[in-house]
């Protein structure tokens, strides 16, 4: 049964007390026990979409508790931190009309309208589509969505195009972009004019246009997207990572030099990392490289930044299983932290290999050095900074 069926009469009291009712692992208890009042097949749909909602806080944060959603729709969609900054860029600029081609459930959308534009949602699914109007009722926003192919839309009453092209086949997720559908040789067509398209962190460089600025975001420190800016929202630079709830943001790389351990080895944001600015980070704490291959940077003095976790070196070990095992036994170490980069090795195998067991913590970081592999045991330092 359709979303559809939720929206008013019967559907939408069935959805408030599967709401109401809904406790997660107990959804066949609950479709048993609401089948008595209502409808069997209205019941179903309710108690999936109040499943759907649930899990949807995590995305959408006190909103999902009034959106609508579909099973593909809440697995694409961009958490509403993340849209909300896009969002929040676009209102600085001067445009006031925009599509979105290929809406999904509407998520862009609703922060889009909340930001001050004249919005319209293209998805070529109709059920979808039914999803993304409901969801701007839901909130009272004006827009409109129209069922149709991103392809043969006419953008020319709009002053911005938005884009989230589909990056899955056959159920897999797809990360070479030009396996992207629309096709990539559209999303450069779209980039042209005044356009944001999201796409795969992964994005080459080398992909993208000229003209165009690629934002890495990462989220709680776990990238989520590129956001790739052109025409009037292009702002002024080709890379920029941006560090969200704060919002601090780089955009420069510096040059930095390369050399010993310091006292604190920093690791940059994801985000930092897939725009190439790991410089920035040797830039903001006075360090310099471990190795000009590697995103690693080290520094003699500890300075907090938004861009870096930061460890304490406390002693360099041999990279040897023995030699570490027994560095765990004897400092007594049973949660074991081990970030690496540069060497072929799995975290979670070495970890039962070493066979932490004791009442203590510690990190373990494992890089290269030219040619060679390091082992450092370090502290994390932990500090409150001020949201930018």
């Amino acid at each position: 049964m359709s979303v559809a069926a939720l929206l008013d009469g019967p559907g939408t009291e069935v959805l408030a007390a599967a709401c109401a009712e809904y406790r997660p692992g107990k959804e066949l208890q609950l479709v048993e026990k609401l089948r008595r009042r209502y409808d069997a097949t209205l019941v179903t749909t309710a108690v999936t979409q109040a499943a759907l909602r649930h899990r949807a806080v995590a995305k959408f944060g006190p909103d999902a508790e009034r959106m609508y959603f579909t099973p593909d729709g809440l697995e694409q969609a961009t958490r509403t931190t993340v849209s909300t900054h896009r969002a929040a860029r676009v209102a600085l600029s001067q445009i006031d009309t925009m599509v979105d081609l290929g809406c999904g459930i509407g998520g862009d959308l609703i922060v889009m309208a909340r930001a001050g534009l004249l919005v319209t949602g293209v998805e070529r699914d109709p059920e979808t589509a039914v999803v993304a109007r409901a969801n701007l009722a839901a909130f009272d926003l004006p827009g409109e969505v129209l069922v149709g192919d991103a392809e043969t839309t006419d953008l020319t009453p709009y002053d911005m195009v938005f884009a989230d092209p589909a990056r899955r086949a056959d159920g897999r997720r797809v990360f070479d972009h030009n396996a992207y559908s629309p096709p990539w040789s559209f999303v450069t067509q779209l980039l042209q004019r005044t356009a944001c398209v999201k796409v795969a962190p992964g994005i080459p460089h080398d992909a993208i246009p000229e003209g165009v600025e690629a934002e890495w975001i990462s989220d709680a420190g776990e990238v989520k997207e590129a956001a790739l800016w052109s025409g009037e929202l292009y702002g002024g630079t080709p890379r920029r990572a941006t560090l969200l709830p704060g919002g601090a943001s780089v955009s420069d790389a510096p040059e930095a030099d390369s050399g010993p351990v310091g006292r604190y080895i920093y690791e940059p944001d994801g985000a930092v990392v897939r725009a190439g600015l790991v410089t920035a980070v040797s830039a903001a704490v006075d360090g310099w490289l471990l190795d000009p291959r590697i995103a690693y940077v080290t520094a003699s003095t500890y300075i907090p930044t938004a861009l870096a976790s930061a460890y304490e070196v406390l002693e360099e070990l041999p990279y040897k299983e023995k030699a570490l095992r027994s560095w765990v036994r004897n400092q007594g170490i049973g949660t074991l932290e081990i970030k690496k980069r540069g060497v072929d090795l799995d975290p979670a195998q070495l970890r039962k290999k070493l066979a932490p067991k004791g009442s203590t913590s510690a990190t373990l970081i494992i890089t290269r050095i030219g040619r060679d592999a390091v082992a450092y045991s370090c502290r994390r330092v932990t500090t409150s900074l001020p949201v930018a």
